[in-house]
């Protein structure tokens, strides 16, 4: 795979069409070769989160949305498995609960953000709220939002608001030193069965399944829309949306890390340098230790 992480790259202002991104790219990369190389890449995004703590200046936020099964949760454990978890904060975010419906939608992933020096990782994210919502638009009744009691004030007009709010809620992150980086994991239909399928007839993953799984499966293209029109609404210059192929695990495992190591290259990381006095005392430090009997 090319390191250029533009490949998969949504382009700011434009609308995109998910059939033009390949859900089973690999790039000709042999497997093992591809894990070889993951195992190197985390490496390397160690001592980046090293230097991101250090430095104390940013913080990084990654989000990944996909539909059910294409591997949200095993690209989380693999690519970030090399990292420190004192440096990490990791959040799955579920259906609101009856407090945070006391809020407005971006409330609760605003308690969610990583601190500086330090990465946060969103399984699903305030997207929910023009994703699932955008599919079951009586899930934002329960908002109780003024004016939108009833599904069919529902419109166009409500969906510019929301995306024009988490458009303003990333470009303020990023004003504030927040990298902001968004995964879709695009995983075709047929993947998605198969998935389905291995969870049902492996007892050891039959939890996994559930019978909204397959509810949520027979509106694939309202979904497949609502992402087409949240990504292509909402990957800016400074919030980009990737669109990760991911019928095939361990090569959407290798891509979002090597976006995650140019993305750290790009940030031009440096360690904290002390003040000359300050480093005067560590002279005089390391004499009064070497003189120690």
């Amino acid at each position: 795979m090319s390191k250029d992480p533009n490949r998969f790259l949504a382009p700011s202002g434009k609308k995109i069409k998910l059939k033009d991104y390949s859900t089973n790219y690999t790039g000709d990369m042999d497997k093992e070769v591809g894990k070889a190389t993951l195992e190197v890449v985390k490496e390397k995004l160690s001592k980046y989160q090293e230097t991101l703590y250090a430095e104390n200046a940013h913080s990084v936020l990654i989000i990944f949305q996909a539909m059910d099964a294409a591997g949200k949760d095993s690209a989380i454990s693999h690519v970030m498995s090399g990292l420190n978890p004192q440096g990490c904060q990791v959040f799955s975010f579920k259906t609101p609960t009856a407090n945070e419906y006391e809020h407005d939608f971006l409330w609760r992933h605003y308690l969610a953000l990583p601190q500086r020096g330090r990465i946060g990782i969103h399984n699903r994210s305030h997207y929910e709220n023009v994703l699932v919502c955008k599919v079951h638009p009586e899930y934002i009744l329960s908002e109780r939002i003024p004016g939108y009691q009833d599904v069919k004030n529902i419109d166009k007009n409500f969906w510019k608001a929301r995306y024009d709010s988490i458009r303003n809620f990333e470009k303020h992150l990023s004003a504030n030193g927040t990298v902001v980086l968004k995964f879709f994991l695009n995983v075709s239909e047929e993947t998605q069965k198969e998935r389905f399928l291995d969870r049902i007839n492996d007892p050891a993953k039959n939890w996994k399944f559930s019978s909204a799984d397959i509810a949520e499966r027979g509106m694939w293209k309202e979904y497949m829309a609502a992402y087409e029109e949240a990504i292509s609404e909402t990957s800016t210059d400074d919030a980009p949306w990737y669109i990760i192929p991911a019928d095939k695990k361990w090569y959407a495992r290798l891509a979002i890390s090597q976006i995650l190591e140019q993305t750290f290259n790009d940030m031009n990381l440096k360690f904290p340098e002390l003040p000359e006095e300050e480093m005067e005392k560590l002279e005089d430090y390391k004499k009064q230790l070497l003189a120690e009997v």
